[in-house]
């Protein structure tokens, strides 16, 4: 990083700026290949470079047997059992209900689990950084919630409640596996830890697809076109490889709430995306959302440690 200026700062706008870009990426390919499948192959390949990454810089260090069962936890809750249920989820229920549920919980379960785990203390500027960002939320969000909510019979009966809940149940397996590696990270390299958890929860995202998703066989001869391949690298490269390590780090020297206030940004990123390349229509009551939004985040992260946190290794 470049000399005065704040690291863990810039470290948390990059994160913002590429987790509100990779929506596209998402969204190009999940429409050719099934979703666990997508995500799955993301997360595996992303995992083995970081590790092959790892350890030509030598931060391959050897994980205690004692923390095995931590870091094969932080895998599951992190990317399996998060990624699983929201890209199901999602289609049962439309975009902003999604976008509302699962970006105002993730930072609301990051503080709650950060608390009942002891890694943060509760205080009013949190409280407020919250506040702001949830209400945000909501008001960006929300008119798409009221237009066709139901864009279709629903799959089986219950869907749209099932689909609503899996991608709530995603923010919390998310905010836990947070709190959970955090205490890794202080003992291990983050790119270590982000190597072995995308690694695992990738691995394990696939054979959840081969059990339970359609076509997820015939899915990874990889017959996918260039645009699904091109959208998958950039995920791979820039929401895994670069996102994902950038994520570790912050949790690892700011807390997981600070860390989660990303969800107050990375939409604002989105929405200026969709107007740019899409020309969709941004109103007076978007312009005052972003604003909350944004307000919620600098708060949240104004109190930030400077200073980057050492590892054994780092």
């Amino acid at each position: 990083m470049v000399a005065g200026l704040d690291t863990n700062k810039v470290r948390f706008l990059m994160l913002c700026l590429i987790w509100g870009s990779t929506w596209i990426g998402m969204k190009a390919g999940i429409e050719v290949v099934p979703p666990l499948v997508f995500a799955g192959t993301r997360f595996t390949a992303a995992g083995g470079l970081l590790l092959i990454y790892a350890l030509a810089k030598g931060e391959g260090a050897l994980v205690r047997s004692k923390d095995f069962i931590r870091l094969f936890a932080v895998s599951i809750f992190m990317i399996t059992l998060c990624y699983g249920p929201l890209f199901w989820g999602m289609q049962y229920i439309d975009t902003g209900t999604a976008a509302v549920l699962e970006m105002s919980l993730t930072p609301i379960a990051l503080l709650c689990f950060a608390l009942l785990l002891r890694e943060e203390a509760l205080s009013v500027r949190r409280i407020i950084a919250l506040g702001l960002g949830v209400a945000g939320l909501v008001v960006l969000f929300w008119p798409s919630t009221t237009v066709a909510a139901l864009p279709g019979p629903e799959a089986f009966s219950g869907a749209n409640l099932l689909g609503g809940i899996a991608v709530a149940s995603a923010a919390f397996t998310y905010g836990y596996g947070s709190v959970l590696a955090r205490p890794l990270l202080r003992a291990y390299p983050a790119l270590l830890i982000a190597g072995i958890t995308t690694f695992v929860g990738g691995l394990s995202l696939v054979v959840m697809a081969l059990i339970f998703e359609t076509g997820a066989l015939a899915a990874l001869s990889g017959d996918w076109g260039s645009v699904a391949w091109m959208s998958w690298l950039f995920l791979v490269v820039f929401g895994s490889l670069i996102g994902y390590t950038t994520y570790m780090r912050l949790l690892r020297d700011v807390g997981a709430s600070r860390a989660g206030s990303y969800a107050f940004v990375s939409p604002v990123i989105a929405a200026a995306l969709s107007a740019i390349l899409f020309a969709e229509e941004v109103t007076l009551l978007d312009i005052i959302g972003i604003m909350v939004m944004l307000s919620g985040a600098y708060l949240a992260m104004a109190d930030a440690p400077t200073a980057v946190a050492k590892t054994c290794t780092e």
